[in-house]
């Protein structure tokens, strides 16, 4: 999804919560990668793994000027012949540590070792953050969650698109908690104009 339709979806959902809901979710990412500098990474299930979100925040970070933006991706099958920004396995979430943030992408409920590891990379000072279907345990380990509940009027993969360009977005200066007409131009124009981001 381009920046032109991510702005028609805007338009569609004006009014609506999810609109306020994803900016919230985005601006906490954003708010902890930024303020911590340790690194984001980024695992969903063994189902599911958000490899279309990560691509996305990569180009968020390059469009925005925040490195922090851009992800590891976190995989459970990973293996050493993948490329080198698909070969990152869940070992990696043992080692995450204070001023790192974990985003957990998930359709479903996520597996106990998930949680598991997801829960101790908490007790060694992860901020952990939650996108997908409203999930007691991992909910309750997150710092910030944004629910995606089976038959919302969005997808989880329509959700992850806001949230991406929102985080992006907001990382952006201001002028007087404005940014100026130029400045927005500008950046439509980089998002119409840009290279297409590197294979996924």
């Amino acid at each position: 999804m381009d920046a032109v339709r991510v702005a028609l979806l805007r338009e569609v959902l004006a009014g609506t919560e999810w609109l306020e809901a994803t900016r919230r979710f985005a601006g906490a990412l954003r708010g902890s990668v930024v303020s911590h500098g340790g690194g984001l990474l980024l695992v969903g299930t063994q189902e599911y793994e958000p490899w279309h979100l990560a691509a996305h925040l990569v180009d968020e970070a390059a469009w925005s000027g925040t490195p922090e933006l851009a992800p590891t991706l976190v995989r459970h099958d990973a293996r050493p012949s993948d490329p080198a920004h698909l070969a990152v396995g869940l070992g990696r979430l043992a080692a995450a540590r204070r001023g790192e943030t974990l985003l957990v992408v998930s359709q479903g409920v996520p597996g106990a070792p998930l949680l598991e590891r997801v829960h101790d990379a908490r007790r060694a000072g992860t901020t952990v953050l939650a996108l997908g279907p409203h999930e007691d345990d991992l909910v309750s380990m997150a710092h910030e969650s944004l629910p995606v509940p089976d038959g919302s009027e969005l997808d989880l993969d329509t959700v992850q698109h806001l949230v991406s360009a929102a985080a992006g977005e907001n990382a952006l200066p201001t002028t007087r908690g404005h940014r100026r007409l130029r400045d927005r131009l500008a950046r439509l124009a980089d998002h119409l104009t840009a290279p297409p981001p590197a294979g996924w």
